[in-house]
């Protein structure tokens, strides 16, 4: 053999050696992110996600990756991003934060895991059979933000105990969920003696109307939904509400930071870390129907002081007590 054709050899060698070991390492595990907004306004959500999944050892980049769907507040391109990410066979489809995006993901696939967040009542949605079996190949976590909407009518009332007249904000781009949010707080009202208007708001472009009508009809205050479309819209639902002087209650910190009178509702951070943990554990080999939903109790009180002396409002004592945070 000449010398020639011999280094040549050797280089075929090597280079088949190396080819086989590379054949030999395990693929990176692709995560599919199925978003109802867009990135920069799920930014602090996915740092919570993307905790969750470090707390089981899996980090973005090294050893999982994370394909991206937004669908930027438009509810109805969600099935088609969710079959996107199924034909890309990712290894778990993660849904968090919007019951829309959870609906869709079940409605794409029944094999591959899904995990959602959400603040309703995923048996009631129809995500689960129960919390504690959810069966098949979905599961995931849920706030209190569905069951503390009547609450947040409690307070409003209890704020201001002479109203009868109170509206709930509901977006009907997500049937399901403002459908249950509509009639919990419409048993809700009964049972206070109170009349409860039901407003819809599917776009920004919405806001400035529903507000406009609260002023006509004289509503004396207004709860806004556990919402996700809702939640990203904290600073402009807040500036309407001090234009227009109607005291609103919403389910974000977010919302009285920039102004609003009162927010009442789930620590969304923890349930975010609890729905990336839940991913690294499937990730790690576990299965959905053997993971119980999880149910997040943290719950927050924010009251904005500024505002309320803006409308002429006192806090009482008895409400400036249940507050985690007063802003002055």
């Amino acid at each position: 053999m000449r010398r020639r054709e011999f280094i040549t050899l050797l280089g075929g060698m090597a280079g088949t050696a190396a080819g086989a070991a590379r054949a030999e390492q395990p693929a990176v595990p692709v995560v599919g992110y199925l978003g109802a907004e867009s990135p920069d306004l799920f930014a602090s959500r996915l740092r919570s996600f993307r905790q969750g999944l470090n707390a089981d050892e899996y980090e973005e980049g090294r050893n999982v990756a994370i394909e991206y769907r937004w669908a930027e507040g438009h509810n109805d391109r969600l099935p088609a991003l969710a079959a996107d990410l199924v034909r890309r066979e990712v290894a778990v489809l993660a849904a968090p934060g919007s019951v829309a995006a959870a609906l869709a993901a079940k409605a794409a696939t029944s094999t591959i895991p899904i995990v959602f967040e959400i603040g309703a009542d995923p048996v009631t949605v129809g995500l689960v059979e129960s919390l504690s079996r959810p069966r098949a190949n979905v599961t995931g976590v849920t706030s209190l933000n569905a069951q503390v909407g009547p609450k947040r009518l409690e307070l409003l009332h209890a704020l201001l105990p002479k109203a009868v007249a109170f509206g709930v904000l509901v977006n009907p781009t997500n049937p399901e969920n403002a459908k249950l949010t509509a009639n919990s707080m419409e048993a809700a009202a009964r049972a206070l003696g109170l009349k409860l208007y039901v407003f819809n708001a599917g776009t920004e472009g919405d806001f400035d109307g529903v507000f406009a009508e609260l002023s006509k009809l004289r509503i004396s205050g207004l709860v806004i939904a556990n919402e996700t479309f809702f939640a990203n819209r904290s600073e402009r639902l807040a500036g309407l509400a001090s234009r227009y002087a109607i005291p609103a209650v919403h389910q974000s910190r977010e919302f009285t930071l920039a102004g609003g009178l009162m927010s009442y509702g789930g620590s969304i951070a923890q349930s975010h870390r609890v729905a990336g943990a839940y991913t690294g554990r499937i990730l790690a080999g576990a299965k959905p129907a053997d993971l119980p939903v999880q149910q997040v109790t943290k719950v927050e009180m924010v009251v904005n002081l500024k505002a309320a002396k803006a409308m002429g409002i006192i806090y009482p004592v008895s409400l400036l007590a249940l507050a985690d945070e007063v802003i002055e």
